[in-house]
């Protein structure tokens, strides 16, 4: 990215390099509220459904959890385990794809529709080829890595078996997550979420028919979840190729099969790829905490892949109001209306105040009720307790950080989030934790403390970012 004031050139995504751009409307697009372009309503109108597909995404590995759950302990603790440190593996893949939509929503604003389709398939051929093989070493090489990592021997061929089934879904997530991408570039958001729901819909089956036996199907327990949500996965990139590929979004957006464009694909991983590097960055740091947990024993890494599963419902709310805001600041920056970018920025920090609290009180009101939902063991149940008011601090700090960075992807600014949380994941979070868990034996309530800690200097900083004005100087 350079620093430039000057505004972002016509470089056609969908002909050469050299072609001219094909305009098909204003570069000053009506705002959808004319009287308050970047208000509550229009925030809110991107949101819910992406709120909606990202509690139903989250849910299939709630349903995972949920059901596995009832194995006992130490698969619960498996499926969290191995959970975790595979999102890890590939969180840097979704979050290079993820950038799509930053080129999307910019050209979209600035009335180059023809161009937005082609964004789609410039980040399938940057990622997909690297997450195959990233699929093949994990399938491969999951008994070495958990075995590697250290959780108890019980929990060591259950968390292998899940990552090696799961991580077979991996390139259909990838197509799914470039497909979406692009959908909420444009301001459609609802696309998604009926994928979403078709996608959730398989995985609740398949994951009841594997895990136990029912419907005609094998008992595979752990390995079964796994198995559905692989299977559940292609079924959400192939429902979302077939919504890219439908007439109408193909007459507007020109999104049939586009060319290779090396120009493109590197432009697109010159803003992604700090996208990507900052989730695995946070995620390397969560693992390897996650790890310290594990070897607190079964029932603690029982006790905080509940948490976290509560946490990620959660985060669901600032997430949604976060890719809402990073649609609305690409296409007002596309128009050249840096003000309704600022304000959008705005409102979605408030309603993620709002939607915040209400979490915290249900955390802090119901914590017996909320980890009952996955475990009866009455051991995992005293550890839960006391960290759901952890979470009621942590999700409410967590949610302005959310949204800040949807802000800044949305113009462009992707290096600077990745080199903060270089700083925090490693600087604070991890020493942190360990002095905290380890060097002090203070308990899992505290470990998870240190976590508290981490959200609350990122979230600062990432807010302080976007208000100091330095995106506008960005061209991607």
């Amino acid at each position: 990215m350079s620093s430039t004031s000057q505004p972002t050139p016509p470089v056609p995504a969908s002909a050469s390099p050299g072609a001219k751009a094909e305009k098909v409307r204003s570069p000053t697009p009506a705002p959808r509220f004319p009287k308050l372009p970047g208000g509550a309503s229009e925030v809110l109108v991107l949101a819910y459904p992406v709120i909606l597909t990202q509690i139903s995404v989250t849910a299939m590995g709630i349903v995972d959890s949920a059901m596995v759950g009832t194995l006992g302990a130490t698969e619960l603790g498996a499926v969290g385990f191995g959970g975790i440190w595979l999102w890890t593996f590939v969180c840097f893949f979704v979050g290079t794809t993820s950038g799509v939509q930053t080129f999307v929503a910019q050209r979209e604003g600035a009335g180059y529709l023809r161009e937005c389709g082609s964004w789609a398939w410039q980040g399938l051929y940057a990622v997909v080829p690297l997450g195959a093989l990233a699929s093949a070493i994990l399938y491969f090489g999951a008994e070495t890595g958990i075995r590697l990592l250290g959780p108890s021997e019980a929990m060591q061929p259950l968390a292998a078996s899940y990552v090696s089934t799961r991580c077979l879904g991996m390139v259909g997530m990838l197509c799914a997550t470039a497909f979406g991408s692009f959908f909420r570039g444009v301001g459609d958001t609802r696309t998604p979420l009926y994928a979403t729901l078709v996608a959730n819909g398989v995985n609740v089956v398949l994951d009841y028919g594997l895990i136990f036996g029912e419907l005609g199907m094998p008992a595979l327990g752990v390995t079964g979840a796994g198995a559905a949500t692989a299977i559940a996965e292609w079924t959400y990139g192939i429902t979302m190729a077939w919504m890219f590929l439908r007439p109408a979004v193909r007459r507007r957006f020109a999104t049939d099969a586009a060319a290779f464009i090396p120009t493109n694909v590197r432009r697109l991983i010159r803003t992604g790829a700090p996208i990507g590097g900052q989730w695995w960055l946070e995620m390397i740091s969560f693992s390897a905490f996650t790890t310290l947990v594990a070897r607190m024993g079964d029932a603690s890494m029982a006790a905080s892949q509940i948490f976290v599963a509560l946490l990620s419902i959660s985060f669901m709310q600032a997430i949604g109001l976060s890719i809402a805001v990073s649609t609305l600041v690409g296409q007002y920056i596309g128009a050249d209306q840096p003000q309704h970018a600022e304000r959008a920025f705005r409102t979605g920090l408030k309603l993620a105040a709002l939607l915040a609290g209400v979490i915290a009180i249900l955390f802090s009101s119901v914590p017996d009720l909320l980890v009952g939902i996955f475990t009866d063991d009455p051991e995992v149940i005293r550890l839960g307790r006391p960290l759901m008011m952890v979470g009621a601090l942590f999700q409410f700090f967590d949610a302005f950080g959310i949204v800040a960075d949807g802000a800044l992807r949305g113009a462009g600014d992707t290096r600077w989030p990745f080199l903060v949380r270089l700083v925090l994941a490693w600087g604070v979070f991890v020493p942190f934790a360990y002095w905290v868990g380890v060097v002090l034996d203070a308990g899992l309530t505290w470990t998870w403390g240190a976590g508290v800690v981490h959200v609350l200097m990122l979230a600062s900083a990432l807010v302080l970012r976007f208000r100091n004005g330095a995106w506008r100087h960005i061209v991607i």
